[in-house]
């Protein structure tokens, strides 16, 4: 038995019913901590990528360098995808995942370019977040993570599980894998540059950027889960890969 099937088994203990429906609030009883580690992020951010009147009024296409970067990201982020579709009782999801991987890892030079995406092997997003909500674990309360930034208590629990259950963690070891979160960190980046403008206007035209960026965030997620009908005008820019 692996060390990481005891976790799970406890974790299916948790799918005796669906999830509940999320009440039209958002439960923050964390709010003072939250807005603390916002403003620490949100000066992280101005200091990877500052911004001015004149960029955020004709803001720069992303390069192509940046592109390549973000599908690598992303693309490092499939296989963990693909578990979680089986997880869920999806294989079509899964063997989307697993193709899209194979072929961009390959013919896509490790993810850079997109060939899957050419002939029609298009991504199917999952993590053990929407797992857990697929099992019946409910929303949670609202949490600002450093650097990462928003998420539910749900969803963080979700995060440490796929960190557990990444199939490239068990195969890569160090230091090729240093390799990996080191692309997997500048696809990141490259996705921030990439929705500049759209966050922008979250972080510095709104009276309250906190609790703007704590609604778009929840919209954004329960919309993924298939929660609401319909997602605000918003990219989650801390969406996992």
């Amino acid at each position: 038995m692996t060390p990481h099937l005891p976790v799970l088994a406890a974790l299916f203990a948790l799918a005796a019913c669906a999830a509940p429906i999320p009440s039209a609030e958002v439960s923050d009883p964390f709010e003072a901590q939250n807005r603390q580690v916002h403003a620490f992020n949100l000066g992280l951010d101005r200091a990877i990528r500052p911004r001015g009147d004149a960029a955020a009024a004709d803001p720069a296409p992303p390069s192509a360098g940046a592109m390549m970067l973000s599908r690598a990201g992303a693309n490092l982020g499939l296989p963990s995808a693909a578990v979680n579709g089986l997880l869920q009782g999806r294989p079509d999801d899964a063997l989307a995942n697993v193709a899209r991987f194979a072929v961009n890892s390959t013919v896509g030079v490790l993810g850079l370019f997109d060939p899957a995406g050419a002939i029609g092997i298009s991504a199917r997003p999952g993590d053990f977040g929407q797992t857990l909500h697929v099992w019946g674990v409910g929303e949670g309360d609202f949490v600002m993570l450093p650097v990462l930034g928003p998420s539910t208590t749900r969803d963080v629990a979700g995060r440490v599980v796929d960190a557990l259950i990444d199939p490239l963690g068990q195969v890569v070891d160090p230091p090729e894998s240093y390799g990996l979160a080191a692309v997997r960190v500048r696809g990141r980046i490259a996705d921030r540059a990439r929705l500049g403008g759209t966050i922008d206007s979250i972080l510095d035209e709104s009276a309250d950027s906190y609790a703007q960026l704590r609604l778009a965030y929840v919209q954004n997620r329960r919309f993924q889960l298939g929660q609401t009908g319909a997602a605000e005008d918003f990219e989650d820019p801390y969406a996992a890969q």
